[in-house]
């Protein structure tokens, strides 16, 4: 993990395409912005873990039978 000290609005970048700039502080709290691709999802950690969440328990529920079907089908 790179470790970094930043202060409002200075700005790290990720590759040549993402920028991560610190818009304030208030106590704890960071408020963050980031410029990326339209093409890259972005998503608070909980929300992330959340999705891959419920992508995993839509595989499970979907039968060998119904994905032949549906390869037919199409």
């Amino acid at each position: 993990m790179l470790v970094l000290t930043r202060k409002t609005n200075e700005a790290i970048t990720i590759g040549e395409d993402i920028e991560i700039t610190i818009l304030s502080i208030h106590g704890d709290q960071v408020k963050i912005g980031i410029n990326a691709p339209k093409k890259i999802d972005i998503h608070r950690k909980e929300v992330f873990i959340a999705i891959k969440e419920e992508n995993h328990e839509a595989v499970k529920t979907v039968s060998l039978d119904s994905l032949k079907n549906f390869i037919r089908k199409s």
